[in-house]
């Protein structure tokens, strides 16, 4: 992959080029338009970008795609909005000036530029954005751009494309550390020891699971191995289906989530003993075991399903067979833990043609 700082040089080339252009034209299209100065012009065409692009949710790889996404906006704008709004005036401006219709592809094409990191890289929605863990009463929350409002935690929507580390890696935790539902307090980590010491003892060591307890150490050891550590994703430990909700149905033992293409796979380790096991069976008639039995396995499908329907989490999961090895669970899931690459990042280089 090319890396960042290169990327970025590319793209401010690209950037000064578009500048130089649109300067070119700025004394005709400013003559076309009946409009007094840059300022102005500009402001018309950027005025409307919140409105035109989805900030929060939508993805766009390239300057063309951009385009296409705000002119389709801006048309359909057109026609709920009276003849005589700036939008339509600029409308007919365009029409008929070759120069301007160059002039506001072009500046399209800068704005996208500008602000490429924030839109060509997949991020969470809105919805998306907020992961609450734990036990029931030891509940945490973990969000992408945290701050409480109204008694509550919420995400600063407008921040969340800006967020600088992977979502939902080591880096990601450090930097926002986790709140506590209700309270304006969080619980931040100095670094990634102090994190990996909380996430065994407090986080994990609750579930009173040996088998949890063995993988969190594995993934502390893994995590303390990487020449990144704070690009792995967060191995998240008793994420809750209901949410901040204090009571809920549903846990999974641990989930991933993917940092560049957000898909979610959980991990259940389900051993026979606590999972299901029947007791008291002397006094139990053939039938009662059955029904018992059969409430122990619906109820497991159910809550994979839930998490599924719900959550979007794919559930793997690991019965005592597979626990004996638990390195062998672990290997499984650390293949999670090993994105491929970035998302594939637009080449500036083939637009570059457009200039020459």
């Amino acid at each position: 992959m090319v890396p960042r700082d290169k990327l970025k040089t590319e793209r401010n080339k690209l950037i000064r080029a578009i500048d130089s252009e649109l300067n070119e034209l700025l004394p005709l299209v400013l003559l076309d338009a009946n409009l007094p100065d840059q300022q102005t012009l500009n402001g018309i065409i950027g005025s409307k970008a919140g409105e035109f692009i989805d900030l929060h949710n939508d993805i766009i790889s390239g300057p063309e795609q951009f385009v296409t996404v705000w002119m389709d906006a801006w048309i359909r704008f057109r026609a709920s909005t009276p003849s005589d709004s700036k939008y339509n005036i600029l409308f007919n401006n365009v029409r008929r000036s070759p120069d301007y219709i160059k002039y506001l592809h072009l500046f399209l094409r800068r704005s996208f530029l500008k602000r490429y990191e924030e839109f060509y890289r997949p991020r969470p929605t809105v919805g998306e954005a907020e992961v609450w863990i734990g036990q029931n009463h030891a509940n945490y929350g973990l969000l992408v751009t945290p701050r409480f409002a109204d008694g509550e935690w919420e995400n600063d929507k407008s921040e969340i494309r800006r967020f600088k580390p992977r979502y939902w890696s080591i880096g990601h935790i450090l930097e926002t550390g986790l709140v506590l539902p209700g309270k304006n307090e969080t619980m931040t980590f100095s670094g990634v020891a102090e994190y990996l010491r909380f996430f065994k003892n407090v986080l994990v060591r609750g579930a009173a699971s040996d088998h949890q307890d063995a993988i969190a150490e594995l993934y502390s050891q893994f995590v303390e191995a990487s020449d990144e550590p704070l690009d792995v994703p967060l191995l998240i430990p008793e994420y809750r289906y209901g949410g901040a909700a204090s009571k809920h149905q549903y846990r999974l033992d641990f989930t991933v989530i993917h940092p560049f293409t957000m898909d979610k796979v959980g991990f259940e380790l389900s051993p026979w003993s606590s999972h299901g096991r029947l007791t008291g069976l002397k006094t139990k008639t053939q039938k009662a075991v059955n029904q018992e039995a059969a409430s122990n396995f619906h109820r497991e499908v159910a809550k994979q399903k839930a998490f599924f329907k719900t959550h979007g989490v794919t559930v793997l999961i690991y019965t005592d067979p597979d626990l004996a090895d638990i390195q062998q669970v672990f290997d499984e899931i650390s293949v999670q833990l090993k994105p491929e690459s970035d998302p594939v990042q637009y080449s500036f280089k083939a637009f570059e043609d457009y200039f020459k």
